[in-house]
């Protein structure tokens, strides 16, 4: 750690001020379509990534000079925001408000996907044909580069001011914002406000990508969430509606970040990012900037499980299937088996989300996070001398109560702060595991993991892996079945439908939410814990954001608190894209478009919402 008194404050303070000029660019425009659309848009980091890439095209391929370049990107940024908002966002308005944010989600994938197709994923140097001078400040210096990045942000902000204070379009941005069913009986057109706003932020985004790529000379097509999370933070900070408080919040976010680098190294630079948004939802949601009357988020429980009876599958149906499933190794078909052992763990992680999302009613985009605690208690445990089975039901009894501790706090947010707080509390752990290297061993990660065994019975074969994991999945199933049918499941249910009703009844929803995440934590940990002893390696990025994702997908396309439902969907998206893996480079697109797909025309799930 760096002394106070030597550490350079100007050369990380000219830094953060860079940095943070290209979040408040970013987080200008997520502020921008949640004030028209409260929605937050998870496919912004994407159009960051085509903003880069299209200024890469322009600079490095076609040689074009940096001012056209900048105007170009605006534009193509600006067509795919509103490409985003007509073909992904305007045919759900008339459903309920996380729907739309989950189609971004996919919308997100499908534009990362196509960018790793087209350009590849290596990443690409960028440059600008821009003099090598700095300039002293003091006992620090500043760049030709750093001044043409914040002079950019400093001209798209009072561009932006001219839109909204000096134009029609933007008044009526202004007034679809305050108050839309107003607006609309007054005359504004509320799709053209809405595709000028995503066109709007779309421009602002690329033209963020494309200094990003300026300021460290390279461009890398897997940024684009992490990006748009440190937007998404940038906002929370500032207030989440508000423009100015998102330059402001994008400014603090960098100057956090960068001394933070100074002092305790770049490996905690992500950290201090989702520590100081988790603090923010939890002590003022609203932002630093908030107004004094700033609307209160709403609840959003039970606002996308879409009331449907679940389909009706006979009790001996369901024997069959499981006495067919158990039949499967016989086949002598070790790849096969060893794809539905995959499917077999993601059904546990959906099992665990559908849960908590779908009985209970939070939406949680960081389900990873509990899989990955319960991966490293059980390597940690075993590789310390505890019997694997022992390891296994550790891992599941600590990460229910780690996990619930971890996720209380979002037990008390409301609106789309639940879904950040999660998003958050995923992030968090994953970095925790990252740098906490005298456990976790870092980046390197956790190698010679013992092979799955049942209190000295082998399993480390295809066949009997296989079995054990279908044995977990079938009692974890009828657990979960009895509790959803008990006067618990009636509970959680109620409080899924109408919290502050339930709560005026007595329902102490915290406590019930607790129990719902204590229980999915346990699965959802013994998950993890058997893919560790399955490949005996993990490490930190195992269970990324990507996986939260594809457990989220799984979750919707099966049906949100449908146990069968969540077995099938993990077959559907774990297992299906495996046994084609001549489309493997598609696999991701195949997922955004399966989301989307069944947001728009199936969001009861294939088998129906429980």
């Amino acid at each position: 750690m760096m002394d106070v008194l030597s550490f350079p404050w100007i050369d990380f303070s000219v830094a953060g001020v860079v940095i943070g000029s290209i979040y408040a660019l970013m987080a200008v425009g997520l502020a921008l379509i949640f004030g028209v659309s409260n929605l937050i848009n998870f496919a912004h980091g994407a159009v960051f990534t085509i903003g880069s890439y299209i200024g890469w095209t322009c600079l490095m391929y076609l040689g074009l000079p940096l001012w056209l370049s900048v105007f170009v990107v605006a534009i193509g940024g600006g067509m795919v925001g509103a490409l985003i908002e007509w073909l992904a966002i305007r045919p759900l308005n008339r459903q309920s408000r996380i729907a739309p944010l989950l189609a971004t989600i996919g919308v997100g994938l499908i534009l990362d996907q196509l960018v790793h197709i087209i350009f590849s994923a290596t990443p690409r140097a960028l440059s600008a044909d821009l003099p090598d001078w700095r300039v002293t400040v003091g006992t620090g210096t500043i760049g030709i580069v750093d001044i043409f990045i914040f002079s950019t942000a400093v001209v798209s902000a009072g561009l932006l001011y001219l839109l909204l204070f000096k134009t029609k379009i933007g008044m009526a941005v202004r007034a679809t914002a305050q108050d839309d069913d107003a607006a609309m009986q007054m005359g504004v057109k509320i799709h053209a406000v809405n595709m000028t706003v995503f066109a709007t932020a779309g421009a602002l985004g690329a033209i963020a990508g494309l200094l990003v790529g300026l300021y460290f000379n390279s461009i890398d097509p897997v940024t684009s969430f992490n990006i748009m999370l440190k937007g998404m933070v940038a906002i929370v900070i500032g207030g989440m509606a508000n423009v100015p408080g998102a330059i402001g919040g994008g400014l603090i976010l960098g100057l956090i970040e960068s001394y933070g680098i100074g002092f305790f190294g770049a490996s905690y630079r992500d950290l201090f990012a989702f520590a100081v948004l988790l603090l923010m939802l939890l002590f003022k949601p609203n932002g630093l900037f908030a107004k004094a009357r700033e609307r209160q988020a709403e609840p959003m429980t039970g606002t996308f499980v879409t009331q449907s009876r679940p389909f009706p599958i006979p009790w001996w149906a369901t024997a069959l299937v499981v006495l067919l499933a158990a039949l499967l190794p016989m086949l002598d078909r070790p790849y096969v088996t060893q794809v539905m052992t995959n499917a077999l763990i993601y059904a546990l992680a959906g099992m665990s989300l559908t849960l908590v999302a779908g009985t209970v009613g939070m939406v949680s985009i960081g389900h990873a996070a509990f899989l990955a605690i319960g991966a490293y208690v059980s390597a940690l445990l075993t590789l310390a001398g505890l019997p694997v089975a022992l390891g296994l039901l550790s891992a599941g009894i600590i990460t229910a109560v780690l996990g619930t501790g971890l996720a209380y706090p979002s037990f008390r947010l409301r609106g789309h702060y639940v879904s950040i707080g999660t998003l958050a509390l995923g992030q968090i752990v994953v970095l925790v595991i990252l740098n906490w290297d005298s456990v976790t061993n870092g980046s390197l990660g956790l190698y010679g993991i013992p092979p799955l065994e049942f209190f000295g019975l082998p399993l480390f074969s295809t066949n009997a892996t296989y079995w054990f994991v279908l044995a977990i999945v079938v009692v974890a199933g009828l657990l979960q079945a009895r509790l959803l049918n008990s006067h618990l499941g009636r509970t959680w249910r109620a409080i899924r439908e109408d919290t502050v009703a339930a709560e005026t009844y007595g329902v102490a929803s915290n406590y019930y939410k607790g129990l719902a995440f204590g229980f999915a934590g346990f699965i959802a940990g013994i998950g993890g814990a058997v893919t560790a002893h399955q490949f005996s390696f993990i490490d930190y990025n195992t269970f990324n954001l990507l996986i939260s994702v594809l457990i989220l997908t799984i979750a919707i396309l099966g049906g949100l608190g449908n146990i069968t439902g969540a077995v099938l969907g993990a077959v559907l998206v774990a297992a299906l894209p495996e046994m084609f893996r001549v489309l493997a480079e598609y696999r991701m697109m195949f997922y955004g478009v399966a989301l989307i797909l069944l947001i728009r025309f199936r969001p009861q799930g294939l088998l129906g919402s429980g």
